[in-house]
């Protein structure tokens, strides 16, 4: 995994974002607020720590699509420093028939990746224009992702969920979350990648 501030001006409070396969920071960068935001994206792997966020007086994650899964592995491994965690059309088992994205739809998305391909998927989950791509680096994390599997079981005290996501169904986001429903929020119309501009941070913490 990596990680970059998308903005850093001394505040109080930091955002973490896990955010989703490929799509980068781009569905963020309308986003507007005062806190110190650290974008956190490739799931080819889990390893590295973040930043020093002790000395922010608070930490909220957004997790992000296949975001939420790498965070629930991630806290696992590394432990929780967040007082507040939300998660946005995602699971923790992303790859999975019941929970996530079928299998053989991610399998499938890996072997035929190409930037055509990958046009009409940002297209699906209501990002453009579509970011540049490595395809063969996206290709390993469709495939590491469906190998790492399901993530621990993780508290969110918000969940966004889209009714019209194309990317995740809407019937797998509900399964999913079945356990935590006094959480869900549903989106009526929003697509996969929800952000709109005009939004805040806040409203997305909320």
């Amino acid at each position: 995994m990596r990680s970059e501030w998308l903005q850093r001006t001394g505040s109080q409070k930091a955002i973490v974002v896990f955010g989703g396969w490929a799509l980068g920071s781009a569905p963020f960068a309308a986003l507007q607020g005062d806190a110190d935001v650290l974008f956190v994206e490739d799931w080819r792997d889990l390893d590295g720590d973040l930043p020093d966020l002790g000395v922010y007086q608070s930490r909220a994650l957004i997790a992000f699509s296949f975001g939420v899964a790498a965070a629930g592995h991630w806290l696992a491994l590394y432990g929780d420093p967040f007082d507040r965690k939300v998660a946005v059309n995602g699971t923790l088992d992303p790859v999975s028939a019941a929970y996530g994205i079928p299998p053989d739809m991610v399998e499938a998305t890996a072997s035929a990746l190409s930037e055509s391909s990958f046009s009409g998927f940002c297209r699906r989950a209501g990002v453009k224009p579509a970011p540049a791509i490595d395809v063969e680096a996206r290709r390993a994390e469709l495939r590491a992702v469906a190998q790492r599997g399901m993530a621990p079981a993780t508290r969110f005290d918000r969940i966004w969920l889209s009714r019209k996501d194309r990317i995740f169904p809407a019937a797998a986001l509900q399964s999913a979350w079945a356990d935590q429903s006094a959480a869900v929020r549903w989106l009526d119309a929003a697509p996969h990648a929800p952000f709109e501009v005009g939004q805040t941070w806040a409203e997305w913490l909320a």
